[in-house]
């Protein structure tokens, strides 16, 4: 496992790290004891950085029990504002609220960076404004270290780092087989403005996997990104290569991020991501991979309000 450091923050962070969505039962049943089990392992590979949210069911909570005597091995980051599929509140109340929650269910007395859930979702003016002014308040009592916001559009993130003052800012799905977005237009911005990238989704929420996502219809993605995912799929099946691992491989050790979270419920899965993660990438497979690519414009689909992206 290699690490670096975080933006112009002081925190060093593995290069692999933990989300635990599917711990609190997101993307299906997990029993409480593999999930604490599966945290564990997963600081016993050396991940030191879990990234958890309220909106992920009981993740806080088991994430909290599994830290009991290790917390000071991580970089612990949770969210707020976001606490179901359409259930949004900025307010500064609520999030004042939702940390107090988290730490009392995180069991420590502060976070290292407390984050704006999925921002894209509401008007942006408040957002910027009054709730940022909250997280600063937060940040200033010594409740979190640092403080960011993630999304997904483009245009959100960019302006989040240019307008809102962030320690760090968390993305998905934009450094990938399918996309390089995140490398061609807000790594610039993030260097420019000191802000640090966090990387998720590699498989691009499961189509760059070896059947695709299990999302089918409510996948976001347009058809030119299914098309080109479908074909990458195939040509990784003529190779007799696994797509997720390669699609690990390449979010990993290309994004230029100093971290990306891979977000599992499953030992195997979770070993396989630190294997992809420390295995060299075949060059000529991945010029091969991205040559499949859609038409730059086609390669981002909609998230959140209109005029957010």
């Amino acid at each position: 496992m290699q690490y670096a450091r975080l933006g112009s923050t002081d925190l060093t962070v593995s290069q692999l790290a933990f989300g635990t969505a599917p711990l609190g039962g997101l993307f299906g049943r997990v029993e409480e004891s593999d999930a604490i089990a599966l945290v564990h392992e997963a600081l016993d590979l050396g991940i030191t950085f879990l990234d958890t949210s309220p909106f992920y069911g009981s993740a806080e909570e088991r994430l909290g029990s599994a830290l009991v005597g290790r917390r000071d091995e991580v970089v612990l980051a949770t969210k707020a504002g976001r606490y179901g599929p359409s259930d949004f509140d900025f307010t500064p109340a609520r999030l004042r609220r939702s940390v107090e929650q988290s730490l009392r269910l995180l069991k420590t007395d502060h976070l290292d960076i407390l984050q704006l859930h999925d921002i894209e979702f509401v008007p942006l003016g408040p957002v910027f404004e009054d709730a940022h002014a909250e997280l600063v308040a937060i940040r200033d009592e010594g409740l979190c270290r640092y403080i960011g916001m993630t999304g997904y559009p483009l245009a959100t993130m960019t302006r989040a780092m240019r307008e809102a003052g962030l320690d760090v800012l968390l993305t998905y799905a934009h450094a990938t087989l399918l996309d390089d977005s995140l490398q061609r237009e807000l790594a610039p911005v993030a260097a420019e403005q000191g802000v640090g990238l966090i990387n998720a989704a590699a498989v691009a929420l499961g189509l760059l996997t070896p059947h695709g996502t299990s999302m089918g219809a409510d996948h976001p993605a347009g058809e030119p990104v299914r098309q080109a995912a479908r074909a990458m799929a195939d040509l990784a099946a003529q190779r007799d290569v696994d797509l997720a691992f390669v699609a690990n491989q390449y979010s990993v050790q290309r994004s230029g991020c100093a971290t990306t979270l891979i977000g599992t419920g499953r030992s195997q899965h979770l070993r396989s991501a630190v294997d992809a993660a420390e295995t060299p990438l075949d060059d000529e497979l991945v010029d091969t991979l991205v040559a499949l690519r859609p038409a730059p414009a086609e390669r981002v689909w909609t998230s959140g309000l209109p005029e957010n992206n």
